[in-house]
């Protein structure tokens, strides 16, 4: 065999591979939409979703505040006194 004959041969096997995977995306959509379809009647015996509870501004945020005013502080203490 040549090198255009293994060529034209993985390429014929690249298209065959990606049209199978396509394929099988697509019929996977089309059931992923019929069952979505065929399920909906039962939709109400599903818990509602928690509300997402509420945070709270914690301590560590106000940590975190004062620790970057002492470094920027620290920052220009040391650029005064090298100079």
């Amino acid at each position: 065999m040549n090198g255009a004959q293994l060529l034209a041969d993985g390429f014929k096997l690249m298209v065959l591979g990606m049209g199978t995977v396509l394929g099988f995306l697509v019929l996977m959509i089309i059931f992923m939409n019929i069952l979505a379809k065929v399920l909906a009647p039962f939709s109400h015996l599903l818990a509602a979703p928690a509300p997402a509870p509420v945070r709270k501004p914690s301590a560590a945020s106000s940590d975190e505040t004062e620790l970057a005013a002492v470094a920027a502080a620290a920052v220009r203490l040391y650029r005064e006194q090298s100079k």
